[in-house]
């Protein structure tokens, strides 16, 4: 063990504030164990898409006590900096291991730093915290949360007076904000802020069944819904917004209906991983469900279950754009450049604008302009945001809702999701998406694999030409290049999360008349098998 780690070690235990995290890197000095100090102190956790996210661990390379006091104390410093000083913060948190516990610690620092500090009375969801920050007139809010990640990860995400996530140089400034924030042990702290009540939380509930207008779906109480929280904190807010819209309670999976921070029942809390809807799927096949809901751990997220069949998010997004645009509903439809096609093509065939972003909601909710303001924007990784008004993020409650009344439309004409994707299908092409993720260990790999795709890019995909453009030369820039040709479309991109590099690949099929879908879906998934091969190829992965 060298005696520089050694005494960055010891430093940091003596400033630590909590008994337990202090004990827990005191107990790594005196078994020597270098190896698990190294990775303890290599560095802090960034302070990146919307805030921090790592392992419940003590150092300041995990999620513990003193990390979050010094990222408050940040966040303080940055308001006040920021013509702030004290106004409102909110502070909401979910059911994971120790949520509570940082979200009163950061109430305690903005309390102390002069501001006037609200919090949720209960583990609820995302949403509720991001519609609370514009409800009661924040300068910002916290929401103690790491979504869908493993059970021993905590975060802690940041949302702004608009109830949006922050955005350049936001980050970057409370970033070193943070970092010039002295040990934890000397931020004050106070224990003037006050616990909400349930107002919030109702008053997020009216919000939201009032904008989906459920009273345009007569026949809304007739649909059998199965449902399932993950282990999450959605479960009671979306019985409510069912409730208060008109429609039956939906049936919950028992084993994941209460919030548990083991999430027990899956290897991994997301529902877009495999196997983490297979509980829902065979409830929804014993009761005969319409349409089955999974939302993730804190309910910003849901996966749609018809007929036995998962669907895609870019199957979702393109039924709820198709949804709302015959409901009339005007302005812009935006997505992140990663998503697929089929959304724009129906809202532009509708008349309506639509945008590309750059990938993540804080990109997406900001789409549209005075003149198109945003009403409807998603991404492929299940998120969906269909009342912007109300909750200015991805909101898996509000499309719960949504999906739940569209479903109810189609039921009373005898049709279902799955139908109303072949009828889209039918008038604008099968629009077939997939990808392809490569994971590595040295993540060299993944800089050389973009650095070899951007020298020497494929002039053709699926033997069409394709046009190259690099999206890091673009306004904001990306570090991703997208491929484009008549009906192909791929874009390579890191992860922003993972150690991995994703294509996203895309063909359109025309649906002919005398071969039908059958035929198209077929030839669909022999484009995307080939696409993957010959992407494969071109990464040299």
């Amino acid at each position: 063990m060298t005696d520089d780690l050694l005494a960055t070690a010891r430093a940091w235990a003596d400033a630590d504030p909590h008994d337990g995290d202090r004990a827990e890197i005191e107990a790594l000095i005196e078994a020597g164990n270098r190896e698990e100090l190294a990775r303890r102190f290599a560095g802090p956790l960034t302070f990146g898409t919307a805030g921090l996210r790592g392992p419940l661990r003590a150092g300041p390379a995990g999620m513990n006590a003193a990390v979050v006091t010094r990222a408050a104390a940040g966040l303080a410093r940055h308001l006040a900096d920021s013509g702030h000083a004290g106004a409102g913060v909110v502070i909401g948190f979910d059911a994971r291991r120790r949520s509570d516990e940082f979200a009163h610690i950061s109430a305690a620092v903005l309390a102390a730093a002069g501001f006037a500090v609200q919090v949720l009375p209960k583990a609820l969801p995302t949403p509720v915290l991001s519609f609370a920050v514009r409800h009661l007139g924040c300068a910002a809010g916290v929401m103690v949360t790491a979504s869908h990640n493993p059970p021993d990860d905590n975060g802690y995400k940041v949302y702004l007076g608009d109830g949006a996530q922050l955005v350049p140089p936001a980050d970057r400034l409370i970033e070193s904000a943070i970092a010039a924030t002295g040990p934890a042990r000397e931020v004050p702290l106070s224990d003037d802020w006050l616990t909400l009540g349930d107002d919030v939380q109702a008053d997020y509930v009216a919000a939201v069944t009032e904008a989906l207008e459920p009273s345009r779906v007569p026949s809304r109480g007739d649909l059998t819904v199965a449902y399932t929280a993950l282990h999450g904190v959605g479960a009671e807010t979306t019985r409510a917004v069912f409730a208060a819209a008109g429609l039956a309670e939906p049936v919950g999976v028992p084993e994941q209906d209460a919030p548990d921070p083991t999430f027990r029942t899956v290897a991994f809390p997301n529902p877009e991983e495999p196997g983490a809807t297979d509980l829902l799927k065979a409830l929804a096949a014993r009761i005969g469900a319409d349409v089955a809901i999974a939302e993730d751990p804190d309910a910003d997220r849901c996966a749609v279950v018809c007929g036995g069949r998962q669907l895609t998010g870019d199957e979702v997004g393109a039924l709820l754009a198709d949804w709302l645009l015959r409901r009339g509903v005007r302005g812009t439809y935006a997505s992140s450049l990663v998503s697929g096609s089929l959304m724009h093509v129906i809202a532009q065939s509708a008349g309506q604008p639509t945008a590309e972003t750059p990938t993540g909601f804080k990109w997406i909710i900001r789409a549209g302009s005075d003149g198109a303001l945003l009403v409807f924007g998603y991404e492929e990784a299940l998120g969906y945001a269909v009342a912007p008004s109300v909750v200015r993020d991805k909101d898996g409650i509000s499309a719960s809702l949504a999906v739940a009344l569209l479903a109810a439309e189609l039921k009373a004409d005898g049709r279902t999701l799955l139908d109303r994707l072949d009828e889209l299908a039918n008038e604008h092409g099968l629009f077939v998406t997939g990808q392809l993720s490569v994971r590595v260990e040295d993540l060299s790999l993944i800089s050389d694999a973009m650095t070899r795709l951007r020298s020497a890019p494929p002039a053709t995909l699926l033997g069409r030409e394709v046009a190259f453009a690099d999206l890091a030369l673009e306004d904001p820039p990306v570090d991703a290049v997208r491929l484009l040709g008549d009906g192909v479309r791929v874009i390579v991109r890191p992860s922003g999360t993972e150690p991995k590099l994703k294509a996203y690949l895309e063909t359109v099929v025309p649906v002919h008349e005398d071969a039908g879908l059958i035929a198209a879906r077929g030839r669909g998934e022999d484009e995307l098998d080939q696409l993957r091969a010959e992407m494969s190829a071109a990464l040299g992965l």
